[in-house]
């Protein structure tokens, strides 16, 4: 009778082991999606990122651009460095850098000296045990600023025979010759680039 006992026992515990078992299962699957979409959005503000940087990037080489066409007139830098100058639309990069990291570019806006976008990746999060995800695209948002690296004094009169201001950037005194374009700063020495902040989610 023991016997019988033990094997009823066993009988009644299967079919609980099986429901553990799958409720584990169906727990990985579901960390499983979980982690598809911190993967996707991951690749999202990867994208935003790397296409900010590129629009600012630009519209930094099109300020210092500006600078060197300025050059003899001094009275203009400071709009150049506040970036008060007309650019061209800086965000055709945006769009490359964003394609390039399999996402699309939604929006991208810059005033100033800030500029910010948004983008959308290609892949959905993938097919999980978490209805919908198939239809689930992540997107992120960034932003970069462009701070100017340089000082410079203006005369109190202006003297045609004088020579141009004297241009410090990042502690580093330039003599500047418009006759020897060597002795101009490159624009990654006029500008610094870098990111302000940013957010990423699942739509």
């Amino acid at each position: 009778m023991r016997r019988l006992r033990r094997h009823g026992d066993a009988g009644q515990a299967f079919p609980i082991y099986i429901t553990v078992v799958a409720g584990l299962l169906f727990l990985a699957f579901a960390y499983l999606a979980v982690g598809q979409a911190a993967v996707n959005r991951g690749g999202a503000q990867t994208a935003a990122d790397a296409a900010v940087l590129a629009a600012a990037q630009n519209g930094r080489d099109q300020l210092a651009a500006a600078w060197a066409t300025d050059l003899l007139d001094p009275d203009k830098w400071q709009d150049v460095f506040e970036g008060k100058v007309p650019l061209d639309n800086p965000c055709g990069r945006a769009e490359q850098l964003a394609a390039q990291n399999d996402a699309t570019l939604q929006d991208c806006n810059w005033q100033l000296l800030r500029y910010t976008v948004d983008v959308e990746t290609n892949k959905s999060v993938g097919d999980s045990v978490v209805p919908g995800t198939e239809d689930i695209h992540s997107t992120a948002s960034a932003a970069a600023v462009i701070e100017p690296r340089c000082t410079f004094d203006l005369p109190g009169e202006p003297d045609e025979d004088e020579k141009l201001p004297q241009l410090t950037c990042d502690g580093k005194p330039w003599e500047l010759d418009p006759e020897d374009g060597a002795t101009l700063p490159a624009p990654e020495d006029l500008f610094d680039v870098h990111l302000a902040d940013g957010q990423a989610h699942d739509d």
